[in-house]
């Protein structure tokens, strides 16, 4: 009889026990808790911030031009954006018009009447000095008579009273000439001055109105973003274009409280940051007075439950340029 059939020993496998896909996600497992070891004592997690400076107008309108975009470098002086300006425009032109009226009306109070009014009061006053001249002499005749009784008492009496009276007029042509020659009142000299500044000052306002239609960048810096588009309304007092001067990014950092203690204003620390192995210089500026939980920014299975102090760092605008707000950094101890 053939042998009973018996099967084949099973061939030897030549793979690991462990599956391939199990030792993969191990071992990046094991290279991910490596990597999530906890830093050295004297090193602290933290992250770029910035103080955007958010330029507005106090003058709302229509935003009729972006002069920027955004990534674009400006200088201090460099236009941004213009508002519709048209009614600034008419309240400079009415203001202008109002100070010319103001002005032309205190410089008629300060000449005094028109020449041809004066002319006729300098008259006046010749003819009261010539008035007085012949009664006086005649006055003085009729004395003269009276002594040798050529005439009678009363026409002495008579020429007294026409001289009386023509010193009199002559006394007051001489007043409304000097009248006129000082010009208007000096309560209506004041009054018509105040006048002229308070139209001035209209004016002032007006062209400041105008003026802010119009905003410049007030320093250097990069254009971050630009919050209104060509034909949208900008409120007053809301930024239009949001710009990041370099000298305002600085490094926040977290230190737990039983190092808060080497943490003080103008201390050096070095800044480390993916890409670059040379670390960066940089000063403490701030430190918290109060403490706070670990911000989710830099939350981690070690970290989660400590109390830190927020403590802020400055570095220079040169060495600024290469940082970037948000971006995750390692804060040293020199």
């Amino acid at each position: 009889m053939p042998p009973p059939f018996s099967a084949a020993p099973a061939p030897q496998s030549t793979q690991p026990a462990f599956p391939a896909p199990a030792f993969a996600f191990a071992l990046a497992l094991t290279l991910a808790l490596a990597g999530c070891a906890p830093p050295p004592p004297d090193s602290f997690q933290g992250y770029i911030e910035a103080d955007y400076v958010h330029v507005a107008s106090p003058v709302g309108g229509l935003l009729l031009q972006c002069e920027v975009r955004r990534g674009d470098n400006v200088q201090a002086g460099d236009p941004l954006f213009t508002l519709e300006s048209g009614l600034e425009r008419a309240a400079v032109e009415e203001a202008e018009r109002r100070v010319a009226l103001a002005e032309a009306r205190l410089d008629n109070l300060l000449k005094g009447r028109r020449p041809t009014e004066i002319a006729a009061l300098e008259a006046r006053a010749a003819q009261g000095r010539a008035s007085l001249e012949f009664w006086t002499a005649e006055f003085q005749r009729r004395q003269q008579l009276a002594r040798d009784q050529v005439i009678a008492e009363a026409e002495i009496d008579q020429a007294r009273t026409q001289r009386n009276a023509a010193q009199a007029a002559l006394d007051a042509a001489e007043a409304d000439l000097a009248t006129a020659r000082l010009g208007g009142r000096e309560d209506e000299i004041q009054a018509a001055a105040a006048e002229r500044d308070a139209m001035r000052a209209v004016l002032d306002r007006a062209r400041w109105a105008l003026g802010q239609k119009s905003q410049s960048a007030p320093l250097p810096a990069i254009v971050h973003e630009i919050l209104f588009r060509p034909g949208e309304f900008v409120p007053p007092g809301a930024g239009a274009v949001v710009l990041l001067p370099p000298e305002n990014l600085f490094v926040r950092f977290f230190v737990p409280s039983d190092q808060l203690g080497a943490m003080t204003p103008g201390r050096q620390v070095e800044i480390r940051h993916d890409g670059s192995d040379t670390p960066i210089p940089g000063r403490i500026r701030h430190v918290a007075t109060r403490a706070e939980f670990t911000p989710p920014v830099i939350y981690s299975r070690d970290t989660r439950a400590k109390l830190v102090f927020r403590v802020e760092a400055e570095v220079s605008p040169g060495v600024a340029a290469s940082l970037r707000p948000g971006q995750p950094v390692e804060v040293r101890l020199p």
